[in-house]
Formats: C-alpha cells, sequence, structure tokens
C-alpha cells in the first residue's frame, strides 16, 4: 500500500498532484520533490505561456531563491530595469525612482522578471524530476480519508494522497472543491492590461509610467530583456467587471475604448494592440478565504490570496508559500491536517500585510470623489510597519 493512511501516517513517498505550472505549481514541485514526493504537475494550456507582467521578488521571497539554488538563474532572466520615471503627458520627468532604493526591495525590485521567464527558469529546474502534464484538466474529483481520485480530461484516472491547486485567480480546483469565484474573489475596481510591443520608442533601461489621476487611467511602457521590444501596461477603474476573462476580442475593444484621450504614448501603444503575440487583460482582484484547505486538497498563490498585481507581491507570497507548504507537509509525516494547518498559521499575517497593500494602492488611484473617504497618512509609522510585514512577514524555517 503505497498511500497515507487515515490517521496520516506515512507510508511510502507521498503521490501529490499539482494544477498549474505558471509560478507557484513548479515551485511547489521543486520542493515536494526534495522533501521526497513523487508530483505530478498538471496544466491545462498545451505547453508554457511566455510573456506576461513583469513580476517582483523582495525581502523573504529572494531568501527562498537563494535556498532553491536558482539565484543566478533568475538574475539572468531579469528585466535589468535601472528605475522608474513618473512622466507627464509630454513625457516630461516628474519623479525617479532607482531598481537600487530601499536595498532593492522599493518600488522597482532588484529580482525583477517577466512571468513567463520566471515559470520557464522553475520548469526547467523541476522537469527532470516531476511529471509535466500539458493540455489537460482535471474532468472530476472525490477525496476520502485515505486519498484523492482524479479523472483527467484526457480519459485516464489516478489516485493521489494530496492534490494542491496552484492555478490561478480563477481557479477551477477552488470553484470545484470550495465553491463559486463570487464566495472568494474581491473587485477592487481597476481592470489591468498588457502586452508586448516593438521597442519603437527608444527605450533603455528605464521605465516610464504616465498617470492621469483625474481618470484614474495609467499608461505604463518598460524594458524586457529583449531589447528590441518593450512591454505596454494600462489601468483605468471599473467599478464592475463583466467581460469575460476568456474573450480577447472583447477585451481589446473595453481597453480601446476606456483608454481614448488619455494621451501621452497611449495612441501608438494601442495601435500594436491586433499584433501582439501576448496580450492579457482581466480586474483587480484578490482572493480572500477563511481556509485555504479541504481534506486533502489545499490552495497555493493566487488561488488561495491573490494580493493583486497592485500589492508587487504575488510572486513573493507564491514562492514563500510553496517553501512553507512543503516543508510543513514533510515536517507533518505528510499528514495532510496537521502540514495544511501549519502553513496557514505561518503564512496567514504575510498574506494580509500583502493585501492591505493591494488594497491601499487600489484606493490611490481611484478617480477623486466629494464624497470619497480620505486617504491615511502614509508617512505614518503604521505604514512602514506593514511595510515590513509585508516584505520580510515570515522567517523561514530550517527544514530537515
Amino acid at each position: 500500500m503505497d498511500e497515507l493512511s487515515g490517521r496520516g501516517t506515512r507510508v511510502g513517498d507521498p503521490r501529490v498532484l499539482v494544477v498549474g505550472a505558471s509560478i507557484a505549481g513548479p515551485a511547489l514541485a521543486h520542493w515536494l520533490h526534495r522533501r521526497g514526493a513523487r508530483v505530478t504537475v498538471l496544466e491545462r494550456a498545451p505547453e508554457l505561456r511566455p510573456g506576461g507582467q513583469a513580476v517582483d521578488a523582495r525581502g523573504v521571497a529572494k531568501d527562498v531563491i537563494d535556498r532553491m539554488g536558482l539565484a543566478a538563474s533568475v538574475r539572468a532572466a531579469c528585466t535589468d530595469t535601472a528605475g522608474a520615471h513618473t512622466v507627464d503627458a509630454a513625457g516630461q520627468v516628474l519623479a525617479t525612482f532607482s531598481a537600487e532604493d530601499d536595498g532593492g526591495d522599493g518600488y522597482i525590485a532588484d529580482i525583477e522578471i517577466l512571468r513567463g521567464d520566471l515559470s520557464r527558469v522553475l520548469y526547467d529546474d523541476t522537469r527532470d524530476s516531476v511529471e509535466y502534464r500539458f493540455g489537460d484538466r482535471i474532468a472530476e474529483l472525490t477525496q476520502d480519508a485515505e486519498g484523492v481520485d482524479v479523472t483527467f480530461a484526457a480519459g485516464d484516472r489516478r489516485r493521489f494522497d494530496l492534490v494542491i491547486g496552484a492555478d490561478g485567480l480563477h481557479s477551477a480546483l477552488r470553484a470545484t472543491v470550495f465553491g463559486p469565484h463570487e464566495r472568494f474573489v474581491r473587485h477592487l475596481g481597476h481592470v489591468l492590461a498588457f502586452y508586448s510591443v516593438p521597442n519603437d520608442f527608444g527605450l533603455d533601461r528605464w521605465l516610464l509610467e504616465h498617470q492621469d489621476q483625474a481618470s484614474g487611467r495609467s499608461a505604463l511602457l518598460r524594458p524586457i530583456q529583449d531589447a528590441t521590444r518593450a512591454m505596454a501596461m494600462f489601468s483605468f477603474p471599473s467599478p464592475d467587471f463583466t467581460v469575460d476573462y476568456r474573450d480577447i476580442p472583447a477585451q481589446k475593444a473595453l481597453l480601446r475604448e476606456r483608454m481614448a484621450g488619455l494621451g501621452w504614448l497611449t495612441p501608438q501603444l494601442l495601435a500594436h494592440l491586433d499584433d501582439t503575440p501576448d496580450f492579457y487583460l482581466d480586474q483587480v482582484a484578490q482572493v480572500v478565504m477563511d481556509r485555504w484547505s479541504h481534506g486533502r486538497v489545499a490552495l497555493l498563490g493566487d488561488a488561495a490570496f491573490s494580493s493583486s498585481p497592485l500589492s508587487g507581491q504575488g510572486t513573493g507570497l507564491a514562492l514563500v508559500g510553496a517553501y512553507l507548504l512543503a516543508g510543513e507537509l514533510a515536517a507533518a509525516g505528510w499528514d495532510p491536517d496537521a502540514g495544511f494547518a501549519r502553513y496557514e498559521q505561518l503564512m496567514r499575517s504575510y498574506v494580509e500585510a500583502n493585501q492591505e497593500i493591494g488594497r491601499l494602492n487600489a484606493r490611490t488611484r481611484d478617480v477623486p470623489h466629494p464624497d470619497a473617504e480620505p486617504l491615511p497618512d502614509f508617512t505614518g509609522d503604521w505604514f512602514g510597519e506593514l511595510l515590513v510585514r509585508a516584505i520580510n512577514g515570515v522567517e523561514l524555517p530550517e527544514y530537515a
């Protein structure tokens, strides 16, 4: 019998199914394999998805990357952004932020990498030791005291000791096991879009951002490792968001409509909407849950505790969560009740701090309104303490 008993006693090496092959999933696969598990990573897409927004690693997340032995590989794939300029509609610089600010943990982090590039680093690190199934999904899942039976859309059925959902904001596993999306997804009133464009703007290592506070909109152009291209990013307020995240034509029409008249480089950037290979648009949202586990199924990363892109810490939460989840499961002898409970206990304050950062950032982008609640004083000690919790709010155990 090669599975866990109902009492949580370890018998053999556990079989773990990880759903999602972006960042949280392969990071968890790395640590699960190192702790002795046999891991299968399931990804609905037919292959790794390239590009994506630039993501950051700050504070304790950088320590996790070091412990993975991937610091050199991650840094080699970074965007190498020197800093950021905020500009007015005429392109005149209003403020400057350097990647060296706050020890590399500031507005522009010294570890900044495209989501697709980080996913590739993590995949390359695990592909020889972990089974990957691309172009497939869970069709049916049932669990009992001793394991989880999974039927795949491809038709085969397998039994696992544990199943972990790392399949993002719109997690299908979360909806199957925990309930519908609307119970957990909290829209923050904004929409974010990004896609790559030819670098016809003379952009070097400095990010440029134009914000129009009167309308709550912004346009941003950032460097990526391929100097012949750049990444365009837009945000705009939207109290309601009804466009399906899979309906690309409707998303592009919405973006053109909402960004009309913004000025700066916006018309030139929008001109590339129909020829970009990696368009993405979705609501700025958080996932808020009382528990991240149910029986032998648990959630990780955005599926469990999305803090939204406005926190700047989604990747950090995924990497740190993967380290703690695998470590606590192994330390508990692969007993899901004990391992999942300890994982949640260690992560909860860290998650809540980053979600508060995301909500505060969203409020600063809201359209000014006479009846709006005034913004807090960000120069107070409370905000500095919140940042410390958000960046270094977890002490990483030294697992055996």
